[in-house]
């Protein structure tokens, strides 16, 4: 563009300058094709805004006309104001000079103060004059001449402060001194929205990370983003592994629902057939997609960008393998405008409620709201990724898939020509008797070298594995299932835990060939540094391959290491729900279908004596002490044994037949509702028993009669499921929500939310309110459906809240049978004194997160049975897993007091905190903990002092100020008359030896003199009867008077007669 048609554009904008052309001229004067004689120019104008300028003015004009003058000022906030303006008559004749004062606004001129609050920050100011004719309109387009000149704008803390002629009072001018210095920082905006920072295991199942966008807070960007609605210019990049094609017609990569449940702009989905599809939203929210021919590589990092420029949608697929990059792109132009509302509704990564996600790993995945950035032209492997080496890990593993699916088919051949394969023996002795000549021997198989002494045990089960099952019979799981039997046995060998560093090779090669288990138990190893060096990367590593296959332990550890973080890993609600999400459907899918591989979670914490001692088994004497009160027709005894051989509780197998028995003996025995109702529903559902509906019903009626409020909702699901009869089933289940039932509002809030209510619409948020209800009555399903909403939210109803949503998963998550399992076997080791099995049992189930199981493993290094554990690991062990387990939200006290005494205790690990152990000791005083308060005392005597806000807390506010013996003795008096027996002794000897300590600093000589005299006394006292003992003569009149008496009848004290 030319200056001359730069200027125009400027000149005729009117009111409507852009801001950044109004920095590109500095003065313009005069007008092309109009006569010299009209003129107007500035004689030496401002160069930067001041108060006060006088402005001369020259000009002349032909005829009679006018000219205005006025300053433009351009913001931020869009088109160019005016601030000052001036015009005056022109007559024909020679030129004048006319001199004014320009006064400009004090908020462009001077720095904020207490008298101008704000300083405006200008992005250009322009001075400009013009000359119209007297009739004709002031339009700038008419102007007969005109001239324009530029003022430097200066920032808002580099300008002059106002010397003011007022005084101001006192307070004003002491609170400006105090923030006239501060520099305002405007709140960071979202201008770019990481989706995921780390890598998310995607098990191509309905789940996945949840991310919602909200408005800039910054008017000027808020106002770009509403005008850019239907021109977006935009760019999404995530980068993607593949570990298996898609499945369905489509699964999602990356979509935007809104927030009427509609697909969005933008919608990302990958194929059957590995290409993808890429969908948005018209003008009218109509949709329209185009395909990419190029199809996404398996096994490989690649980079998918999805950049929107208006109409057109570029695509850009760039794969990195082995440090080769490939890369291809596609453009597509729509006819209609695209429409992007990113504060609409919300974007997931991955899988949702209405398409199935994609199976392999996400990488670091951004949206840049503001700007297609072309800085991605440059493909980098994040190194996140670099650090996991997710490829390594495949490649290795197919090298070593390929070498046993050589061995075995090479074995397999070797078996159908001879039979048997020759052993070395066998080979030797052929050559020897001249049955096989040299020429006629061929040259070894690569199967037939001797194995490595990494690779001998896998080869070894492969041979077993076909002598045993024949050829054909061996798949590459099994021999991963064996090996991972054989080294879990390995480990709980008593005293080879330590040891575990011979196994890891086993445990990974058992991984590669498809067991979840052993990735989980390498990475808890790899994690814990349990008989290998810590290496965190590959825990990492193998824990996100154990939950992209589904792992529940390993899902498990995930959602809870992106709840509350690592180092060099922040806390994640939206991806700890993704992983929370996937094992809560699985643990409603559980509780449905129980088995023995199940147990009940149950919460048990080693110091608990009494809880320990109710632990039994088949063969103990608290169940055969239930069969006999059960045979004796008590009803509790047998609801009881059905419950524990159900659920597989207190350390009992589950037993569904004969939990199933139990059930029936109560029920038709003993007519009692609570059996009744059990028996009913395994008759239901077929579980234990052959499934009979209608004798099922009649159980139910019966307990129904008796107001047993879980037969009431049970009938209305037989009513709902097998009758379909709707208006009879809501009658039961709101009799039975009004008894509490947390079953029966979960079911409601379904019928609500699916339109299914009779006679009522669809209602989002009375399903919630039910949701709510069933949640907080603690059912797994209400739980699941309240987080679902809470992640989400309903607009204009129900705002998001992510944290509680992670929360109550986590909750639900926490029930699973699988987990249950592994707490049974760790404390049935326990109970066995099987240290070893114990150790890696209990390091398992700590590592998935539950609390309690964390507080096992730290009581059990802490206790080190056995003697199995250095006092390296011992240390590190309780400060790991005291800390995670006090990070809940109803911690152990126990727990509390170990972190405050390690926090307190100077260590190479850390420095003493006063401050942390002082909360923790009084986080386990508030939970009615007396060792809580003996410890603050013992922090008080050792010369520490308490923060106000411990006190304040403790509601001890009449001790704040005062002094640390009037504290000391509040404290140990606080755990005096706590009413514990066991902490009566030592509290009240520590009251006492404060006391005594006190008493003896504050009058320590006047008790020196005091002792000093009372010895003397009795010393003195000691000798003078000791002398009228030996003074005594034969003959003496005193020697005839009554033993014990003086002569005035006074005790002496001998009791004795004198020979």
């Amino acid at each position: 563009m030319s200056a001359p048609q730069l200027y125009t554009m400027l000149w005729t904008g009117g009111y409507s300058v852009p801001p950044l052309f109004c920095f590109l001229l500095t003065a313009v004067g005069g007008s092309a094709g109009r006569p010299a004689s009209d003129h107007v120019s500035f004689v030496s104008p401002p160069e930067e805004p001041v108060s006060s300028h006088p402005l001369r003015v020259r000009y002349c004009c032909s005829e009679p006309a006018v000219v205005h003058l006025e300053v433009l000022v351009s913001s931020d906030a869009g088109a160019a104001s005016p601030v000052f303006r001036r015009h005056w008559n022109c007559e024909p004749g020679p030129p004048r000079i006319r001199l004014l004062t320009l006064q400009l606004p004090d908020l462009l001129v001077y720095r904020a103060d207490w008298n101008i609050l704000r300083s405006e920050w200008v992005l250009g100011i322009m001075l400009r004059a013009w000359v119209v004719a007297a009739e004709s309109p002031n339009d700038p387009q008419n102007a007969l001449a005109h001239v324009l000149v530029q003022l430097e704008p200066v920032p808002p803390f580099s300008r002059p402060l106002k010397q003011h002629q007022l005084c101001p009072r006192w307070d004003t001018d002491l609170l400006w001194r105090i923030r006239r210095d501060t520099i305002p920082r405007c709140p960071e905006e979202q201008e770019v929205a990481h989706f995921l920072s780390f890598l998310f295991a995607s098990t191509g199942e309905n789940f996945g990370i949840t991310r919602t966008l909200h408005r800039y807070s910054n008017e000027v960007l808020e106002h770009n983003r509403l005008k850019a609605l239907f021109f977006p210019w935009c760019l999404f990049s995530t980068w993607l592994y593949l570990t298996q094609p898609c499945k369905q017609h489509l699964c999602g990569i990356l979509h935007h629902i809104d927030s009427q449940n509609n697909y969005a702009t933008p919608a990302v989905f990958l194929t059957n057939s590995g290409h993808l599809h890429i969908q948005v939203a018209g003008e009218h929210r109509e949709p329209a997609a185009f395909m990419v021919n190029y199809p996404v590589h398996m096994g490989t990092w690649c980079r998918i960008s999805v950049a929107i420029r208006g109409r057109e949608v570029s695509v850009t697929v760039a794969c990195v393998d082995d440090e080769v990059e490939t890369t291809h792109s596609v453009e597509h132009r729509f006819r209609d405008p695209v429409l992007l509302d990113d504060t609409d509704g919300y974007f997931i990564l991955g899988g949702s409620p209405y398409v199935s996600g994609v199976a392999g790993f996400y990488g670091p995945s951004v949206y840049y709201r503001r700007r297609a950035t072309s800085s991605l032209n440059e493909v980098s492997v994040p190194e996140v990724i670099r650090e996991v080496n997710l490829t390594g890990w495949f490649k290795s593993c197919q090298q070593f898939q390929a070498e046993l699916r050589g061995s075995v088919a090479e074995y397999t051949l070797k078996v159908q020509q001879n039979g048997q394969p020759d052993s070395p023996l066998d080979m030797y002795r052929n050559w020897a008797s001249g049955k096989d000549s040299l020429a006629a021997v061929s040259q070894c198989k690569l199967w037939e070298a001797p194995p490595t002494s990494q690779r001998r045990q896998a080869i070894r089960l492969v041979q077993a594995l076909l002598n045993k099952h024949g050829p054909g019979g061996v798949k590459l799981t099994s021999v991963g299932k064996a090996l991972y039997s054989s080294s879990l046995c390995r480990l709980s060998k008593e005293g080879s835990a330590l040891g575990s560093g011979k196994v890891m090779t086993h445990l990974l090669q058992a991984g590669c060939l498809g067991d979840r288990r052993a990735l989980y138990l390498s990475s808890v190893l790899y994690n814990a540094g349990l008989g290998v060096k810590r290496q965190r990367s590959k825990a990492r590593l193998l824990c996100l391959l154990a939950a992209q296959r589904d792992w529940r332990l390993a899902l498990l550890h995930l959602g809870h290491l992106h709840h509350v973080g690592e180092e060099g890993i922040p806390p994640d609600p939206g991806l700890a729900y993704a992983y929370y999400s996937n094992i809560a459907a699985q643990t409603s899918s559980d509780k449905q279908n129980p088995s023995s591989q199940q147990k009940y979670v149950e919460v048990i914490y080693l110091n608990d004596e009494e809880t320990l001692k109710v632990q039994t088994n088949e063969n103990d004497d608290l169940f055969l002490w239930l069969k006999l009160q059960a045979r004796r027709g008590v009803a509790e005894a047998e609801q009881a044994l059905g419950r524990m051989l159900f659920w597989g509780q207190q350390g009992v197998s589950a037993d569904l037949q004969t939990a199933a028995k139990h059930y029936e003996r109560g029920a038709v025995n003993l007519e009692d509702p609570v059996s009744m109702y059990d028996y009913a529903i395994v008759l239901l559902k077929g579980q234990g028993v052959k499934q009979d509906i209608p004798k099922a019903v009649v159980f139910l009626k019966k307990a129904a009669d008796r107001n047993f409020v879980p037969a009431i909702n049970a009938l209305g699901w037989y009513y709902e499921r097998y009758e379909q009869d709707y208006v009879q089933a809501v009658k039961l289940w709101e009799q039975a929500d009004a008894l509490g039932s947390a079953e029966a509002a979960v079911n409601l809030g379904v019928l609500y939310a699916q339109g299914l209510y009779p006679g009522k619409p669809a209602d989002r948020f009375t399903a919630y309110t039910y949701y709510l209800k069933s949640a907080q009555r603690r059912h797994i399903d209400g739980a699941i459906h309240l987080a679902d909403v809470w992640i989400r939210g309903i607009p204009g109803q129900v705002n998001r809240l992510p944290l509680d949503a992670v929360l109550w998963v986590k909750w639900v998550s926490e029930q699973n049978g699988f987990l249950g399992a592994v707490l049974r076997k760790a404390m049935d080791a326990y109970l066995h004194q099987d240290w070893s099995k114990a150790l890696v049992w209990f390091l398992m189930a700590a590592e998935s997160g539950f609390a309690s199981a964390q507080f096992n493993m730290a009581y059990f290094c802490e206790q080190n049975p056995g003697r199995l554990l250095d006092d390296a690991f011992i240390t590190e062990c309780m400060w790991r897993y005291y800390n995670l387990s006090i990070q809940t939200q109803d911690p152990s006290p126990y727990a509390l007091l170990k972190m405050g005494d390690l926090v307190y205790g100077a260590s190479e690990r850390k420095r003493r905190d006063v401050t942390m152990a002082a909360h923790l000791y009084k986080q386990a005083a508030i939970r009615n903990d007396p060792q809580g308060w003996y410890s603050l005392g013992l922090l008080v005597q050792q010369g520490e002092v308490l923060p106000w806000s411990v006190l304040g807390e403790l509601g001890l506010w009449e001790l704040l100020g005062a002094d640390n013996y009037t504290v000391l003795c509040s404290l140990f008096r606080r755990c005096r008359d706590h009413g514990d027996l066991e902490a009566y002794l030592p509290c009240s000897l520590a009251l006492f030896y404060a006391q005594l300590q006190s008493a003896w600093s504050l009058h320590g000589r006047t008790l020196t003199l005091f002792g000093a005299v009372s010895t003397a006394a009795a010393s003195l006292l000691v000798l003078l009867c000791h002398l009228g003992r030996t003074n005594g003569r034969p003959g003496d009149p005193t020697m005839n008077q009554d033993p014990g008496e003086d002569e005035d009848g006074l005790y002496l004290g001998t009791g004795e007669k004198t020979p």
